[in-house]
């Protein structure tokens, strides 16, 4: 074939080449285009902190990640010097303090929960004030700031047990005698062990200072090379264990010693010398350990117990921190030693003297009705059957009138010539009318008409103890009433088996009469 015939072939190529070359370039082109677009849509939507561009993944330019590479680390803040306590005392079981070895002093009042520094006013106590001697609630002697404060911002002497004031003030040899007496009895109840080991995390530690506070608490200050974040450590089971935190548990062992002290000063303020009878252990203790025919001892001991006793069984109640009983001496019992518990009881020799009564027959008939009296007698049995578990008088009996003594208690009475009964009460002769007060606190465990008695009132004053007021002319009590020492109950009369207006009155003991001289003007705790 020739050249003409291939030349129009040839074009034909170069232009579909040229065509293809062209359409490649407007494709290169446009997604040029696009690419451009993209980026300035990502340059608007995400500027850096100075309007410059950051890079899509978020981090930061290379020359700023480069700049943070080279930026040297801050050196780190040293920690607060650590400061070394070098004393402490803690006063009672709520306030104490400790100092620092720059002589910052920081106190608390809440029993070592928190801590505070000490105020302005706040004085170091006295050597001389030993804590562990200061009863709960009486701070130590010269332990008050010069605000009459204690260093924890509660007044000297109020520890939320306000009751030693009180007995302080029912104390009869005054403040001195009884806070002597506190401490004694506190003394003798605390059964700590400084010598023990103080283990923390199965480590031992030594110790700086043990001080044992009070029952089987107490405090230690772990020395300083013993590393402890907290070096003031409390015990509450008398030494064996130890703890860097008041825990609930520590809490409530130091509630209850606190619940202790506060019933071991109100029993103290019961007695004359209470630290004679208020000593730890089982022991018993007997109020007198000497007395006679017709008389009532009380009996306490530390645990609880029974005493049997005459043949009977007089079982021990508790009270306050204590554990008693009144035991009656029947007028049968012969004079000698016994023993009670691990104590003994002198019942000495007592001579009753003898009364002669004349009465009308038809007084003397009354006597006879044996029917109505058995009627009463179930009365007056049932009412004396229920007694408090408690003593319900904190205070001196009082005699109900102030009468003329006509008959004492434990004559032997004869009526009309003829032996009739040991009179166990005592007669006191008054005008008709005349007010009778009670003889102390308690609840009137029966009030009514008796045949032989008349209008009569037994009051309970707990533990087995009733008082009885008989022969009245009018009842102003009912029973279940509760009558405080010195309510008008009634007023004499002549009812009942009497020959004349006088008030017939008498203690009964678990249903033993007892001589009523041993209660005026004292209480049993006083015997």
């Amino acid at each position: 074939m020739g050249a003409d015939s291939r030349t129009p072939r040839r074009a034909d190529r170069n232009r579909r080449k040229k065509k293809g070359r062209l359409a490649l370039g407007s494709i290169a082109l446009a997604t040029m285009a696009l690419a451009g677009v993209w980026l300035l849509a990502l340059w608007l939507t995400d500027p850096g902190q100075d309007g410059a561009r950051q890079p899509a993944d978020g981090g930061q330019p290379a020359a700023d990640q480069a700049a943070a590479v080279m930026k040297p680390e801050p050196e780190p803040e040293p920690e607060p010097a650590k400061r070394t306590i070098v004393d402490f005392r803690m006063l009672d079981l709520d306030s104490g303090w400790f100092r620092y070895e720059d002589g910052v002093v920081m106190v608390t009042g809440d029993g070592g929960v928190t801590w505070r520094e000490a105020g302005p006013d706040w004085t170091m106590p006295a050597d001389d004030a030993s804590p562990e001697d200061a009863p709960d609630g009486l701070p130590a002697e010269g332990g008050a700031g010069a605000d009459g404060s204690d260093g924890t911002g509660r007044e000297a002497g109020t520890s939320g047990e306000e009751v030693e004031d009180r007995t302080v003030e029912a104390a009869p040899d005054g403040q001195a005698a009884f806070r002597t007496a506190l401490r004694e009895i506190e003394a003798a109840y605390l059964d700590f062990d400084p010598s023990l080991p103080i283990v923390i995390d199965g480590r031992r530690i030594a110790a700086k200072r043990v001080q044992p506070l009070s029952g089987r608490i107490g405090w230690a200050l772990a020395d300083e090379g013993e590393g402890l974040d907290r070096p003031l450590l409390v015990s509450v089971d008398g030494g064996h264990t130890w703890h860097q935190e008041i825990t609930a548990e520590v809490r409530a062992a130091i509630e209850a010693e606190r619940e202790r002290r506060r019933l071991r000063a109100e029993e103290a303020a019961l007695y004359d010398v209470p630290q004679e009878v208020m000593k730890p252990g089982p022991g018993w203790i007997l109020l007198p350990n000497e007395t006679y025919p017709g008389d009532v001892i009380l009996v306490r001991r530390g645990e609880p117990g029974e005493v049997e006793w005459q043949g009977k069984t007089y079982t021990l109640r508790p009270y306050k921190t204590g554990y008693f009983t009144y035991l009656p001496i029947p007028r049968s019992t012969k004079p000698g030693v016994y023993t009670i518990g691990d104590a003994e009881l002198t019942v000495k020799a007592k001579t009753f003297d003898t009364q002669y009564l004349t009465v009308t027959e038809e007084m003397e008939a009354m006597r006879r009705n044996t029917e109505r009296i058995a009627e009463d007698q179930k009365k007056i049995d049932e009412a004396r059957s229920h007694s408090a578990a408690t003593f319900l008088f904190d205070s001196p009996f009082l005699k109900p009138i102030e009468g003329r003594l006509s008959t004492p208690y434990g004559y032997t009475r004869y009526i009309n010539g003829k032996l009739s009964s040991t009179h166990n009460a005592i007669d006191l002769a008054a005008p008709q009318g005349t007010p009778i007060a009670a003889t102390n606190d308690g609840v009137v465990a029966l009030a009514d008409d008796l045949y032989l008695t008349g209008l009569t009132i037994y009051i309970d004053h707990g533990m087995g103890l009733f008082s009885q007021y008989a022969h009245l002319s009018e009842l102003h009590v009912s029973t279940g009433d509760t009558v405080k020492k010195g309510d008008i109950i009634g007023l004499v009369g002549s009812t009942g088996f009497s020959t004349g207006p006088h008030l017939h009155f008498t203690f009964w003991a678990h249903n033993t009469p007892v001589n009523p001289d041993l209660f005026f003007g004292t209480t049993p705790f006083r015997w």
